[in-house]
Parts: structure tokens; C-alpha cells; sequence
């Protein structure tokens, strides 16, 4: 066992780290002098089954050993999920800087060389359609991640961080949601590849864009701020794209959420799959419309003819964080995700967000657990009562809009945020510098640091899964057009 000045040096370390390799090294040499590595080696522990995840491990490399393709979708068939035996307890993340138990790492990994096994076997055993009956019904069953990007206004440009370096491991889902300020990232995620986005989300692009987003006006003109160069800044970067047109250029399933102007109505999720033909421009600005900084929008969408026309025309639709910051639940209907990794950056959510999830243990955490959710559960209770008896209109709005902000979720599985800091605030309404970007940039990449392990293990199987469903869909596609005769010999392993 390390002394502990040795280990506070490395906690130095891993803070002041200037790259993730430095992060790394730093955190491995952490875990290794601190016993950590030790702890991890060994099986057993109170917070996941390991005995059922070593019989699994076992039964699956028996299946592999045994060339056994069937047995090995039997087994799969069988039970997996992304919390087999507990494996997901945050707890398990909390006695290391880096990694988990070897037997959770050994799990993963043998899952997805059995999916590799099961893609490549010999279709005499396993024919085409069985084997993509398999690939659709248990990755669906698996479930897959989603990224969410908070709104923030300003501080939104964390987000660009986050981004960058979960594209840079390889780690983006596919599915990815953003509200107000997350949407304009989003809808960069949405409508640019890799390498663009990569050039994209720097302080230098972003600084020459969004230079002048804030434009003041007066208190008097109805809204605080002129949306000019915003809109400019918009059309500029996704011109009249539609939902639809982004998708079939980067596949990736985005979301952008906006929230209705008006009582009786809910927010919606703008996507390909719920408004294909909505113009990006019009979704982002309106998702970025916060209540009195900037007025309503009325969406747009391309129609039949190619001509742009208004989209729901009797509606305006303002800042999508008010209703709808998280959209987890209805991710998940509409795209199988069953994960969430979130970047957060609502000032109203930070502060009383924790940065290690955890179960609350002992007294005193579940009770405070407990008063929590009641605070939460009277303040919604106590604006519902208000909204029943006070008349205006505008009153009710007001009051409608305040509940739906308490009422949300704001965090997920795995949360990005950024430091606790009252100089923050100071981007929040306010025109960047160059110099603030870079420092907000930057700090997306540093929090996103600790988080790059567990969203590695989290996303593993399912990205596996995604690989080997897409080039059986495209086999699909070849041999229903006559392209490519159905094959009856082994297939080459591309690889997960």
C-alpha cells in the first residue's frame, strides 16, 4: 500500500492532467499503489452476482471452444442486459479511478466475441435469415444508449467538449438529443461527419459564428434580446436541411425538443422518425427561444412540392429545457434506448446534481433521499393548485411553465458536468470571447475524462450489436434486389 502522500501527488495528477492520456496513466498508477488493482481482480463482492457472471463467461467460452453457434445464441437468447447480475451498480465504479472487476471486463468482452462468432458462422449451421432474426430481436431486446446535451444558454458550448471527446474514442451514440443550447450542438452532431465535427467544434469556428448571438433590444420590446444574428448563425450551418436529409446523410438518430408557447400543449420531439420533413434552422431557434430573451417561433418544414411552408401553423414553440431538458421516456419508445449518458448544463440543475452516482446507503442518505422527492412532490402539487385557481391566462402559462421545470428529470446513468462555479454565469447571457470558448471547450473534455471508461463498458455490447445488424440489413438489401445470391458458406469476421 502506498503512502498517502504518493497517492495525493497522483490525485494532483489526475487534476491538473493536460490530456486523457496523462489522465490515464495517472489514474492506472493511482489504482495500482492504492490496492485498487488488487480489488479488482477479485471476483467476489456484496455489490454484483459474481457467481452468475463467471458461470456465464464459463458457458460461453465452452460454446466458442466447442465451434457451438447455436448454443452460443441460446445462451444469449437466454438473458443479457445491460445490468446482468448487477453489473451496472454504480457502487462498482467507486473503489477505482479506472476500470471495474476483471470478471465484469472478462463478461463484456466474451459477449461480443460471441457475437463475433455468431455473425461469422457457417450459415450450414446458421442461415442468413436466422442469423439477422437474431441480431434484430436481441439488440432490440438489449436496448442501446443515448447521449442528451442540456440546455444552458451560453454555458450550452460545454457541450462542444463533451462531443469532442467522446468522438474522439469512438464513444458518440448514435442516438442524441438536445435541448435549447444543446440543440444547436446536436444538430451539428446531426448534419456533419467526424472529421467536420471535429473541425467544427473548436473556439475558433464556434467564436466566428456565434459571436454576437446576443443582440439586446430593451425590456420594453417584448423580448430582451434580437434574434438576428442567431438566425443568421443557424442558416448558415443548416441552410434548409430537413430531419430527414440529415439522417440519410449521417444516420445518426437526433433529436432537437421544443416546448409549445401556449396551455394545453406538451413538447414535442422534432427527429426523423416524428417530423422528417421539419427544417433543422427553424427547430434549433426555436428550441433556443428561452421565455422573454428571445420571442416564439413558428417551425417550418419542406412539403411535397420542395416549397418551405409552416409546420403546425397555429402553434408557436419556444425553449425546449422548459418541458423537456431530458426526454428520456420517450427516447427510449421510439428508439430502443434503455441507457442515458448526459451533459449537463442548466444552471437551475447543476447545483444539485452529484457527480458520482451512487445508491444512498444508511440512514441519513435515504432519509435525505426521501425529503427530496417530497419537496419535489409538494411543489408540484403546490403549482397544479395554483394553475387551477388563478385565472389569467398569462398567470397560468407562467405557472405551467415553472412546474414542468421542477417536475423533470435532469440527470441520467452516466453525467457530465461541469465545475461547481458562481463565475460560470458570467457566459450564461452574455457574448463569448474566444478565450471563454476554449475554457468552456476545454472544460467538456476534462469532465468527460472520468466518465470515458464506464461509457466504454456501458456501450460495448450494443455497439457490437449495431455493427453486425447494419451489414446484415445491407446483405438483406443486396440479396433482396438480386444483387448478391443468398450464401450458404461462412461469412469473413469483420470484426466488432
Amino acid at each position: 500500500m502506498a503512502n498517502n502522500k504518493s497517492l495525493h501527488q497522483l490525485e494532483q495528477a489526475i487534476a491538473g492532467a493536460q490530456s486523457y492520456q496523462e489522465f490515464l496513466q495517472a489514474s492506472l498508477e493511482h489504482d495500482r499503489l492504492s490496492g485498487a488493482d488488487a480489488w479488482k481482480a477479485e471476483d467476489k463482492s456484496r455489490d454484483y452476482d459474481y457467481k452468475l457472471i463467471r458461470k456465464r463467461v464459463q458457458r460461453m467460452k465452452d460454446a466458442r471452444a466447442g465451434n457451438d453457434a447455436p448454443a452460443l445464441m441460446f445462451i444469449l437468447h437466454e438473458g443479457i442486459h445491460g445490468n446482468l447480475g448487477n453489473i451496472a451498480n454504480p457502487d462498482l465504479t467507486h473503489s477505482c479511478k479506472i476500470g471495474t472487476k476483471v470478471l465484469i471486463q472478462d463478461f463484456l468482452n466474451e459477449v461480443c466475441a460471441a457475437l463475433d462468432f455468431i455473425y461469422a458462422a457457417d450459415e450450414a449451421d446458421i442461415d442468413f435469415h436466422e442469423k439477422l432474426s437474431f441480431f434484430e430481436e436481441t439488440s432490440f431486446a438489449y436496448g442501446q444508449s443515448c447521449l442528451m446535451l442540456s440546455g444552458g444558454a451560453g454555458l450550452g458550448f460545454f457541450h462542444c467538449g463533451v462531443v469532442r471527446s467522446l468522438l474522439e474514442h469512438d464513444l458518440l451514440p448514435e442516438v442524441i438529443s438536445g435541448a435549447s443550447a444543446g440543440s444547436i450542438i446536436a444538430a451539428l452532431v446531426a448534419t456533419r461527419t467526424d472529421a467536420q465535427l471535429m473541425e467544427m467544434l473548436t473556439a475558433e469556428s464556434i467564436y466566428q459564428r456565434f459571436q454576437k448571438w446576443s443582440l439586446w433590444r430593451g425590456l420594453k420590446k417584448g423580448s430582451w434580446l434580437d434574434s438576428t444574428n442567431l438566425e443568421n448563425a443557424l442558416i448558415e450551418l443548416f441552410d434548409l436541411m430537413t430531419f430527414e436529409d440529415a439522417y440519410n446523410l449521417t444516420g445518426r438518430k437526433v433529436t432537437i425538443t421544443v416546448s409549445a408557447a401556449d396551455l394545453h400543449q406538451y413538447s414535442r420531439l422534432l427527429n426523423a422518425k416524428t417530423s422528417p420533413n421539419a427544417v433543422i434552422t427553424q427547430a434549433v431557434r426555436a428550441s433556443c427561444a428561452i421565455p422573454w430573451v428571445f420571442d416564439p417561433v413558428q417551425l417550418k418544414a419542406r412539403n411535397q412540392a420542395g416549397e418551405i411552408v409552416p409546420y403546425i401553423p397555429s402553434r408557436r414553440f419556444a425553449d425546449g429545457s422548459l418541458m423537456a431538458d431530458m426526454p428520456f421516456d420517450r427516447l427510449a419508445r421510439l428508439y430502443g434506448v434503455n441507457h442515458s449518458i448526459v451533459s449537463q448544463t442548466n444552471p437551475l440543475a447543476v447545483p444539485f446534481l452529484s457527480r458520482t452516482k451512487q445508491h444512498s446507503k444508511g440512514l441519513y442518505a435515504l432519509t435525505k433521499k426521501h425529503l427530496v422527492n417530497l419537496a419535489k412532490s409538494n411543489g408540484v402539487y403546490a403549482f397544479d393548485v395554483m394553475e387551477n385557481l388563478i385565472p389569467g391566462k398569462a398567470t397560468k402559462l407562467g405557472i405551467h411553465k415553472l412546474r414542468s421545470i421542477i417536475d423533470q428529470q435532469y440527470e441520467g446513468d452516466i453525467n457530465i458536468l461541469p465545475a461547481r462555479s458562481l463565475g460560470s454565469l458570467k457566459h450564461l447571457l452574455t457574448n463569448p470571447t474566444e478565450e471563454g470558448l476554449k475554457e468552456l471547450i476545454r472544460a467538456g473534455e476534462r469532465a468527460t475524462w472520468p466518465q470515458l471508461d464506464l461509457i466504454e463498458r456501458s456501450t460495448k455490447i450494443s455497439k457490437t450489436f449495431n455493427h453486425y445488424l447494419k451489414l446484415l440489413k445491407q446483405r438483406e438489401i443486396r440479396i433482396l434486389s438480386g444483387k448478391e445470391e443468398k450464401p450458404g458458406h461462412k461469412l469473413a469476421n469483420t470484426g466488432s
